[in-house]
């Protein structure tokens, strides 16, 4: 740090009042002569004073420095200093049109420097008289208060700062520094680093048994976050295809999850899992972890969720030749995304029924399901959705059709020949559209 703040840099940090000041001593001593003799305005009135010449003058990164000085509080300028020069050699070094070029500079942001400038005052207050919780608890603020992306990098500095110091690395607000650590590196994809963190912020919180600033307990944070990280470790191996360590992933986050007391995030733990399985072709398996988790959204009222397992489930249960508790599945799919106007799902739910009836040649109830999609999909719009459910319904239509005319013609029987007849007198001079209506209306 005391390097950084000794680093070269051109020009004075405070600069002189150059020619400017004498002019406007000059200007100022033209105003004294002009008023009238036996004038009641008090002379220091009309005098400023040298801080608030500095104001005027000075940038507002150089009247925060110099109040720290002034105040006492050489570190916390140097922290600062540091700070402002680190962000300064970034913009330097940042190409034309980055992101960091588009950000105003640090130095130009009054109020993440009054920010800084009183919660590191404030900590080196502290530290003076060793409360190293509060030192710590100051820089958790600071960690915290830097929570916009642009602001990544000092959440980072403050989280560091927080669990690196030689005292007070075990205390409370260290802790849930690690936690909130943890969640940075999880958001900048550093899964690693973010698992050693929330591993470290564990075990320390079950020792100590501490509440982070919300009233959580730490040690159910920290569960909370590890299965996030567990949950997007598992992603690698699943994209390669290693089933057998993504399982062994998913299964540390549903531990972590179900310890977590978070009953949301377990449901959401169970239906990763029985999707895991499912690809591996563990429907027995993966058959269970969707109950799991159909109870539970049952129970949290979560009809997304519940939507999804019933999906899930029905795609198992089609995989082992279980038609009719496929069906039932979907049934209940529809049932769930209608009643609370899930429009899209309750659209997919509708064409998925109506392939299940196709696929097992029974095209009327197809159809009839392949219409309820393509009249969800005209309500929302959806240009392809409809489109698709179109074609489909055209095709079980015309199957059905086929498939009653080809047996009225092996039928001998009179009414099926008299249908027949009548379907022929009827459909001359017709153009190919009115000749398919007419036909769906004979059968």
């Amino acid at each position: 740090m005391n390097a950084a703040v000794t680093r070269r840099h051109t020009g004075p940090f405070l600069p002189e009042i150059n020619s400017k000041k004498r002019r406007i001593g000059s200007q100022h001593r033209t105003k004294q002569e002009s008023l009238p003799t036996g004038s009641v305005l008090n002379k220091s009135t009309q005098i400023l004073s040298r801080e608030n010449i500095a104001l005027v003058r000075n940038s507002l990164k150089q009247n925060i420095c110099v109040r720290l000085l002034q105040e006492g509080f050489p570190r916390s300028y140097s922290e600062l200093f540091f700070l402002l020069r680190f962000n300064e050699d970034q913009r330097t070094a940042a190409e034309p049109g980055s992101d960091v070029l588009l950000q105003t500079p640090l130095e130009d942001q009054r109020d993440k420097l009054e920010t800084m400038k009183l919660h590191l005052s404030l900590a080196e207050k502290a530290e003076r008289t060793g409360s190293w919780s509060t030192v710590n608890e100051q820089r958790l603020f600071l960690g915290r208060y830097f929570s916009a992306p642009e602001d990544f990098w000092l959440s980072l500095h403050f989280f560091l700062s927080c669990i690196n110091r030689e005292r007070g690395s075990r205390s409370r607000p260290a802790t849930e520094a690690r936690a909130c650590l943890a969640e940075v590196y999880l958001q900048q994809g550093e899964l690693e680093e973010a698992r050693e963190q929330a591993e470290l912020c564990l075990k320390m919180s079950e020792d100590g048994g501490w509440l982070d600033l919300s009233g959580r307990p730490l040690r159910l944070r920290a569960r909370q976050v590890l299965w996030r990280i567990f949950n997007r470790l598992a992603d690698a191996p699943l994209a390669d295809g290693d089933y057998g360590k993504a399982l062994k992933l998913l299964h540390q986050g549903y531990s972590m999850a179900t310890e977590s007391e978070d009953k949301q995030i377990v449901g959401e733990a169970a239906y990763r899992l029985g999707l895991t399985y499912q690809s591996t072709g563990d429907h027995d398996t993966a058959k269970q972890f969707f109950n799991t988790c159909m109870q539970i959204c049952g129970t949290l009222e979560d009809p997304k969720g519940l939507g999804q397992a019933y999906k899930a489930m029905a795609k198992s249960t089609e995989s082992e030749g279980n038609i009719d508790e496929t069906v039932r599945c979907l049934e209940k799919l529809v049932d769930v995304t209608r009643s609370n106007g899930l429009q899209h799902d309750l659209t997919d739910a509708c064409l998925y029924l109506g392939d299940i009836f196709y696929s097992s040649s029974q095209f009327e109830q197809a159809c009839q399901y392949y219409l309820q999609g393509y009249e969800v999909a005209c309500n929302l719009g959806d240009v392809a959705l409809l489109q698709k459910a179109q074609v489909l319904a055209a095709g079980a239509r015309a199957q059905s059709f086929f498939g009653r005319y080809s047996a009225d013609v092996e039928s001998a029987s009179h009414a099926a020949l008299r249908r027949l007849l009548d379907w022929k007198e009827t459909r001359g001079g017709r153009d190919p559209a009115d000749n398919t209506a007419a036909a769906a209306a004979w059968y």
